[in-house]
C-alpha cells in the first residue's frame, strides 16, 4: 500500500481572548477615585500627556488601566489581539505606564529619566516631581513610533 503526501496545512491566524478588555466605564470616575492625593495628581497628569502624545481619548481597560488608542499586533507565531497602544494604571505602590514596545531599545532616554524602576514594557514612578516630563514625553512618542516600525502605522482611537 503506497502513502500519499498530504500538503502542508496552513497556519491558522489565532486571535488572543484577554480578559482585560476596553470598556465604557469613566476613566475621570476611576481616577477620582484614587485615595492618595499625590498618585491622583500624577495620574490626571500622565492622562493628559498621554492624551496629547496619542490624540486619542483614554478608554479603561479592565478595573483599573487607562488606554489610549487600539492596535492590532500580529505576532511571527500567528498570534494576534487588540490592545492599547500605551496606557497607565495608579497602583498603590507606583504609577505603572505600559510601554508595549518593551524598554530595552529606551536605555538613553531612561538614564536620563529620574526616579523610577523597570520591568519588562512597564516603567513604575512613584513620585512623578522625580521624573523630567521632556524624558518622559520622549520615551512615550519613541515606544509608539516603534509600534508603528514593528506592526505598520495603522493606529486608530479606542
Amino acid at each position: 500500500m503506497k502513502s500519499r503526501k498530504q500538503a502542508p496545512r496552513a497556519k491558522k491566524k489565532t486571535t488572543a481572548k484577554l480578559k482585560t478588555q476596553p470598556n465604557d466605564a469613566s476613566v475621570a470616575s476611576f481616577l477620582d477615585g484614587i485615595a492618595d492625593e499625590r498618585r491622583r495628581k500624577d495620574a490626571f497628569a500622565v492622562l493628559a500627556l498621554m492624551k496629547k502624545i496619542t490624540k486619542t481619548e483614554p478608554k479603561m481597560w479592565g478595573g483599573s488601566i487607562v488606554g489610549f488608542g487600539v492596535r492590532r499586533y500580529r505576532y511571527a507565531s500567528g498570534r494576534e489581539l487588540d490592545w492599547f497602544l500605551t496606557g497607565f494604571s495608579p497602583r498603590k505602590g507606583a504609577l505603572t505606564l505600559y510601554l508595549m514596545s518593551g524598554l530595552a531599545a529606551h536605555s538613553a532616554l531612561l538614564k536620563s529619566l529620574g526616579n523610577h524602576k523597570t520591568g519588562k514594557g512597564c516603567l513604575y514612578i512613584r513620585d512623578l516631581e522625580e521624573i523630567d516630563k521632556t524624558t518622559l514625553t520622549a520615551l512615550i512618542r519613541e515606544s509608539i513610533a516603534q509600534l508603528d516600525k514593528a506592526f505598520g502605522e495603522k493606529t486608530f482611537g479606542g
